[in-house]
């Protein structure tokens, strides 16, 4: 079962006594040199975020567990990690953690490291439609694997009556066991934020196409550089 917030604004706690609840936050980072436009957003999503899990718990408890992509250690060393990774999540972990809350590894580290090396490569592109789908088949069957671990790991960790955020990209593939509740926590910045991006990828495909037609153009419209005939070059 998956409730949105938003949607489900005041779950009922007795409804969910005895389960396993999990807060699903989709991960959302910001890089250096961002626009204003953008930081904001980010800003606000955090903030949305800390407001929604706050809600949660005030329902049906506080977390005791918290699950984070990428993040291959526990404990100090691990919020270390999350710190450079995604500040502002590990501020929300952090917290958690001083309340009595325990930073969970979900992740392989073997199989997270290989997964990102293949998806690198995608991102590069080929001239071989060969080799693009091999690398394609490479990185679907290690995402497929970690994806399969991080699931096993959650019902391994997660215990009866017990609440766990997990911070996670929004495109991920884990399936949940079915005994655990699931709440998506998408606050209205989420979708801010998608709207940004895709209208920030349409202009600059624009811009690129803009310059190539420049190009072609300015190409077309150059005079060939040929001599009369007849014509020789003097000193």
């Amino acid at each position: 079962m998956t409730d949105e917030l938003g949607r489900v604004e005041k779950p009922e706690a007795g409804q969910y006594q005895g389960k396993r609840k999990l807060y699903l936050v989709p991960l959302v980072y910001t890089y250096e040199g961002a626009p204003t436009e953008y930081s904001e957003k980010y800003e606000l999503y955090w903030k949305q975020v800390q407001e929604h899990i706050r809600n949660l718990e005030s329902k049906m408890g506080t977390v005791d567990l918290v699950y984070h992509e990428s993040v291959t250690i526990a404990g100090d060393e691990g919020l270390k990690i999350m710190e450079k990774l995604s500040p502002l999540s590990c501020k929300i972990t952090r917290e958690r953690c001083q309340s009595g809350a325990k930073l969970e590894v979900i992740e392989d580290e073997e199989l997270t490291e290989e997964t990102m090396d293949w998806e690198r490569h995608l991102m590069m592109g080929f001239i071989s439609t060969k080799v693009a789908k091999t690398v394609s088949e490479l990185y679907s069957e290690a995402s497929k694997k970690r994806y399969v671990h991080i699931a096993n790991r959650i019902n391994e960790t997660l215990g009866e009556d017990s609440s766990a955020i997990l911070f996670i990209r929004e495109n991920h593939r884990v399936q949940f066991p079915s005994d655990i509740e699931v709440f998506s926590v998408a606050p209205p910045a989420l979708d801010e934020i998608n709207r940004w991006l895709r209208d920030r990828s349409q202009q600059v495909e624009q811009e690129v196409a803009g310059e190539q037609t420049e190009e072609e153009t300015s190409a077309a419209a150059e005079p060939e550089d040929t001599e009369s005939p007849g014509e020789t070059e003097t000193e």
